[in-house]
């Protein structure tokens, strides 16, 4: 359905006729695309920019770091947000945001100012991408939302891939001699061209009874967050200062607060930003406990990869980057056949993609201790593409699981738990795996370090096969 230029208020219900139309459709996916590449787009550009601007190792985290926290910690905020205000508005305004933030790091003339902007770049997109998950769930039905999440977790799953690939092209091309700034200044172009898309052909629609923003709620989970996230990514770096283990040590405390505050509101009738009633739903509450090691594992090795790479091999951004194309190109290919295999074969095909993936990362971990120094994109090519293979039958079918029982009054909500579980996993991948293999390459060497860090992650993959058998095995 074309939309006016203004927003009326839509019910939450699934719109009638399939509100949601083809372009509307591209739009969205296009804005759950943008924040997912620009998390992992700046893997191989991190070597140009520390010698560009001199910014020590723990700044050079925080380039990373500071995206995926402010990201993390204001999804689900994001999205009670969108359900109260109208989700197309938000969307245009996490846009936006996410377009001015964008040309802001680019520009950027001190590492400081980056990490400044990075993180106002990470708030833009938790405004954003909520909208995304939310607009699908209440403008489509039936079939029709199946294909589009199912599409929706091709593109998410893709973009994490494809930004990596695309973030070398972009250093190495050296676009108007901007270098590194290029990954960021891409955005720019592209994001006008999606408002103006946005404008015409995605509908506005809200909650039909829209829900004040839980203050404490959200300030806790905040604080419990950045108490978790924020010493695990600095930490190494920093050399482990006792504020990291203060910090560390009132997660759980923090933790544990917010669910209690939560639970006592929800009890009484109230709003809390994440209805602890909501993990009553069985698909959902399982397959978030699948998206977390899957999360953690995927994005270590992401970021693990881009540095064994370019440090070890000395390969170019270019180069490191394509080594990770098979990955990208199967992933895509192999993504649009899941819908017609899970119709066939339920949420087995999930345990069967994590087995695949298994079989690749022990590939790639083989080629690293049998061809180093010499692993590149033809040693990497089967496992790459293997792994590939197998993230494509997990991730789409996943996000599908989670979200299928959810209310679509509150798709806004179970949008942004779901987003908030996998970025904060994401974060939590880099700093753990990517804090191990850094730890270990000193004593033992770039190869070394690379294969016991691909060994850990084969024991993720192997929990979340594990988890996989408890899935419901019929998927909405």
């Amino acid at each position: 359905m074309t939309t006016h230029t203004q927003s009326p208020p839509v019910a939450p219900a699934a719109a009638p006729g399939f509100s949601l139309s083809s372009p509307g459709l591209f739009t969205v996916l296009l804005g759950a695309a943008l924040p997912l590449i620009d998390f992992f787009i700046v893997n191989v550009a991190l070597p140009t920019i520390d010698r560009d601007l001199a910014a020590s190792e723990p700044v050079l985290e925080l380039v990373v770091a500071g995206y995926g926290i402010a990201y993390a910690v204001l999804l689900v905020l994001g999205g009670r947000l969108g359900d109260q205000l109208g989700r197309r508005r938000l969307f245009l305004a996490g846009m936006a945001a996410f377009g001015l933030t964008s040309l802001a790091c680019g520009l950027a003339p001190t590492a400081g100012t980056l990490v400044a902007a990075r993180v106002a770049q990470g708030a833009a997109a938790a405004l954003m991408l909520p909208q995304v998950l939310a607009t699908i769930q209440a403008t489509t039905a039936g079939q029709r939302r199946a294909k589009a999440m199912s599409m929706y977790g091709a593109t998410a799953g893709l973009s994490m891939v494809a930004g990596q690939v695309l973030g070398g092209v972009l250093v190495s091309a050296d676009l108007f001699g901007s270098g590194w700034r290029s990954v960021f200044l891409v955005n720019v172009p592209v994001v006008v061209v999606a408002l103006v898309l946005a404008a015409r052909a995605v509908p506005e629609t809200r909650s039909a009874r829209p829900e004040p923003v839980d203050a404490p709620g959200t300030v806790l989970l905040a604080l419990a967050l950045i108490a978790l996230l924020a010493p695990l990514t600095e930490g190494r770096a920093a050399g482990w200062p006792l504020w990291t283990w203060l910090s560390l040590a009132a997660f759980p405390f923090l933790g544990y607060a917010f669910y209690a505050v939560e639970r006592r509101v929800d009890r009484a009738g109230g709003t809390p930003l994440i209805p602890p009633s909501l993990f009553r739903l069985v698909p959902l509450r399982r397959g978030l406990a699948l998206v977390l090691p899957f999360s953690v594992g995927f994005s270590g090795f992401m970021f693990v990869i881009a540095v064994a790479l370019q440090q070890g091999e000395r390969l170019s951004a270019t180069a490191a980057g394509l080594a990770l194309a098979p990955m990208a190109a199967v992933f895509f290919a192999v993504s649009l056949a899941g819908p017609r295999l899970v119709a066939r074969w339920g949420t087995r095909v999930v345990t069967a993609g994590g087995l695949v993936q298994a079989a690749g990362v022990a590939l790639i971990a083989l080629a690293a201790w049998r061809t180093w120094p010499g692993l590149g994109v033809l040693q990497m090519l089967p496992g790459a593409a293997l792994a590939g293979a197998g993230q494509a039958l997990q991730l789409p079918i996943l996000f599908r699981i989670i979200l299928s029982e959810v209310p679509a009054a509150r798709a806004g909500v179970g949008g942004g738990v779901m987003t908030t579980i996998q970025q904060a996993a994401l974060a939590l991948g880099v700093a753990t795996l990517g804090t191990l293999f850094l730890s270990l390459a000193p004593t033992l060497g770039i190869r070394d370090a690379l294969v016991t860090t691909l060994l850990v992650q084969l024991g993720l993959i192997a929990l979340t096969v594990a988890l996989s058998l408890r899935l419901p095995r019929a998927v909405r």
